[in-house]
């Protein structure tokens, strides 16, 4: 379930970040880090699901300064 999750937000984030630069839009830049964001803590939880923690608790901080960081954008 994580690697599907893994996959479908790592699709968002590449389709909405590809047409930003495409079409010069950045007005939907929240959207791309708050799926970002998510990608990040699904690798995160595989990572803690492998008993990788160092490697999981990294992926968590970046989601929090990711989620953190979105909402000061807004």
């Amino acid at each position: 379930m994580l690697k599907v999750l893994h996959i479908i937000f790592s699709i968002i984030v590449l389709f909405l970040a590809g047409f930003s630069l495409i079409f010069q839009n950045f007005e939907g830049l929240h959207f791309i880090m708050f799926f970002l964001a998510l990608t990040m803590l699904i690798m995160g939880l595989k990572e803690f699901k492998e008993n990788r923690k160092i490697a999981g608790w990294t992926y968590v901080v970046i989601f929090l300064f990711l989620s953190i960081q979105g909402f000061l954008i807004n």
